[in-house]
């Protein structure tokens, strides 16, 4: 089946085109992009040079992809931006291209980029992730499978995002999530494994039970560090479970706390003809690592 491409589109002739594509008004395709077979492209898309689409993806009004990356250096070539299979890019993403001319800016297949996201260079993103409006990934993040981004939520540059984890509205993640666990986006601290996610995806009941096992492991028994990988490595040598220890033990950053109330906080029944009143003792913020 031919293309279809609007009478107002630029494209350039060392453009690559594929089979049934559509092209709306006014985009603008550059020397270099390839758009693969069966994409359709909403109005005021701009594909830079340097940036290969796979096969089948939506991309919606006024959506970037490949540009220059966002660094004080004035980059007059930059890397490249690869996106795979199925995506759904919705108005506004932005997507950099990398910040050397021999790297890749990289997303994977069935992904959804919600309005506004912004994919920075040189991140790297899996496949099945739900990255949500004005979500922001800094330079050099890394998001693994299946992970969900809430609305808001902020990156700080060379992070990695564990695959089947949950993090919530607005947080703020400056050190690694590990995979499986859901982040609590107000204090942003990790509060429990992704549950509801784990059995959507089809985790059985014995995997589960495997990973709030290595959980309990990493966040409860108070080990140490090294106690901590010992103990994954030895008891989890194979399943989801065991990528607990093949995240953690790759760490450069450290990893977000999990959030727990003390023991301590105490609240007391309201006396009469008194306004209640909280106490609450904090306990010593437990570190791991």
């Amino acid at each position: 089946m031919g293309s279809r491409i609007h009478s107002t589109a630029v494209i350039d002739p060392q453009a690559t085109i594929g089979c049934d594509v559509s092209i709306g008004p006014f985009c603008i395709i550059e020397a270099g992009a390839v758009i693969g077979d069966g994409c359709r492209l909403a109005a005021h898309v701009v594909v830079k040079k340097g940036t290969t689409l796979g096969v089948c993806n939506e991309v919606d009004e006024y959506v970037v992809l490949g540009g220059r990356p966002q660094h004080i250096a004035r980059h007059t070539c930059w890397g490249q931006v690869r996106i795979g299979a199925r995506n759904m890019i919705r108005e506004h993403v932005t997507v950099h291209g990398a910040m050397s001319a021999d790297s890749v800016t990289v997303i994977g297949d069935e992904n959804l980029l919600m309005v506004n996201a912004h994919v920075a260079h040189d991140c790297q993103v899996g496949n099945h992730t739900i990255i949500t409006n004005n979500v922001m990934l800094a330079g050099h993040v890394t998001v693994g499978d299946y992970a969900y981004l809430s609305g808001g939520v902020g990156v700080h540059q060379f992070c990695r995002i564990g695959s089947h984890c949950m993090v919530g509205g607005q947080a703020h993640i400056n050190k690694d999530v590990p995979p499986y666990v859901t982040v609590d986006g107000v204090s942003t601290r990790v509060v429990g494994l992704n549950l509801i996610g784990l059995r959507r995806r089809g985790f059985t009941a014995e995997q589960i039970l495997e990973l709030k096992q290595a959980y309990r492991i990493i966040y409860r028994q108070g080990l140490t560090w090294e106690q901590v990988l010992q103990a994954l490595s030895t008891t989890f040598s194979s399943g989801p479970a065991a990528d607990f220890h093949t995240f953690l033990s790759t760490g450069r950053r450290g990893f977000v706390f999990e959030r727990r109330t003390p023991v301590e906080a105490t609240i007391p029944l309201p006396q009469q003809a008194a306004e209640p009143t909280l106490t609450v003792i904090a306990a010593e913020e437990r570190k791991v690592g």
